[in-house]
């Protein structure tokens, strides 16, 4: 990581201390709701659109209410940025808003109560998560470094993503914790204490270590939509808009997996220890291949790393609703992992690279969005197609990868101009 700006580094450790603190609160919310410390609605015998009301189901609602508000509302805080010229006052608000809303999760007394502040969490993720990534495409210094920078960025991010969980169930088994002046700390507070000082070193870096570097207030138009059928264009679609797509689709892959876990074990044989495992490897393979796919990316080419990842992608899904064993289950997941280390950095890339100038939050937030939204609609759509088989949920998945590939070879063209170049010469034209 050596020759990365140093302020994309702090933005990439702050980003990975948030991380910690949203991954926290995935393995403690479910445990807090089934817990019986709040009081939950009567919801025995009930049901919506013929869906029994189960505990399993509010806690999905909770789980999932924070990335759909977050995803929708990034184009609009990442919109906001551009058109203000600031970026580190809203990453700041942000952290503020996950500090107190973490600490207020220790306050609350109903289940209701807890969507509100679950729901409140969400917005304040979307002005982090955005304005961040914006920040971070600033911050290259040319385009031969964005994909180095997201490399770098995602690779922290993962790492606090994958600490999180492991952490989090330590603290929560561990409690209560004896306190001075006979003060007793239970389990679940004490998770949200961790969760809000995970907020609190994140607020602290950026806020000691980052000079936002000068940028103009972009005079962004008054539609958040894509464009499609650019007037001379050959393509059907706007590239970012392809990316979001592609991206969408990649994160539902991902998040498929988590939904079947008792299912996953029971035709494996195997133990939640193996679950793990195999759920972790994914995010392993990214924190390893994260920065020197990136860097690759910005040497090569982004184009070639996108199709040839969207390629593996579809095998990958597919193979983790044919295997029959443990070992064969995790190397499916471990290509899966290679597979999206090749494709989310250099889309993060080409975004970047056709961002006009003071407009990278509205930009890329379209992916961050993208991204967000895929892992709250995963489990939800793995959850719903299960019941027609177990091969099925992944089986859409794989088909899902297939559209993202056909997309982004028919309407993304390489942004890298030395690879451009490249590509200009072996074809003959000049």
């Amino acid at each position: 990581m050596f020759g990365t700006d140093r302020r994309v580094i702090v933005l990439a450790l702050a980003r990975m201390a948030d991380a910690v603190t949203n991954s926290f609160l995935i393995i403690v919310l479910p445990l807090y709701i089934a817990s019986g410390e709040l009081t939950l609605p009567g919801y025995e015998g009930a049901s919506i659109l013929g869906v029994p009301v189960t505990i399993e189901l509010l806690i999905g609602v909770a789980l999932s209410l924070f990335g759909f508000l977050n995803s929708f509302a990034q184009p609009f805080t990442g919109r906001l940025s551009d058109r203000t010229g600031r970026r580190k006052i809203y990453i700041l608000f942000g952290l503020v808003v996950l500090a107190v809303t973490s600490v207020a999760y220790a306050l609350v007394e109903s289940y209701e109560a807890l969507l509100v502040v679950r729901a409140l969490q969400g917005l304040g993720g979307a002005f982090v998560i955005p304005t961040t990534i914006a920040l971070v495409n600033d911050l290259a210094r040319s385009n031969a470094e964005r994909g180095g920078n997201f490399g770098v960025f995602n690779t922290f991010r993962l790492i606090g993503f994958g600490f999180g969980p492991v952490v989090a169930g330590f603290v929560v088994q561990a409690g209560p914790y004896s306190l001075p002046y006979d003060t007793v700390l239970s389990g679940f507070n004490a998770a949200f204490g961790v969760a809000v000082l995970g907020a609190l070193v994140s607020f602290t870096l950026v806020t000691v270590l980052i000079e936002e570097p000068p940028m103009t207030a972009a005079e962004a138009g008054d539609e958040l939509s894509i464009a499609i059928l650019e007037e001379g264009d050959q393509r059907l679609f706007d590239p970012v808009f392809v990316l979001g797509v592609g991206t969408l689709f990649m994160a539902i892959s991902i998040a498929l997996f988590a939904t079947l876990q008792e299912p996953i074990n029971q035709r494996l044989d195997q133990g939640p220890t193996w679950f793990g495992v195999q759920f972790s490897a994914v995010v392993i393979a990214n924190i390893v291949l994260q920065v020197p796919i990136g860097r690759a990316a910005d040497r090569i080419g982004r184009k070639p790393f996108l199709v040839w990842g969207l390629v593996l992608l579809v095998p990958a899904v597919l193979a983790q609703g044919l295997v029959t064993s443990s070992s064969a289950m995790l190397a499916s997941r471990l290509i899966h992992g290679v597979s999206v280390a090749m494709v989310f950095a250099p889309a993060l890339a080409i975004a970047g690279d056709l961002a006009e100038e003071g407009e990278s939050g509205t930009t890329l937030s379209v992916l961050t969005m993208a991204f967000g939204l895929g892992t709250a609609l995963g489990p939800l759509l793995s959850g719903a197609l299960f019941s027609y088989g177990f091969l099925v949920p992944f089986a859409v998945g794989a088909v899902l990868a297939v559209v993202a590939l056909a997309l982004v070879v028919t309407q993304v063209d390489e942004t890298l101009e030395s690879a451009v170049t490249v590509s200009r010469f072996l074809n003959g034209d000049g």
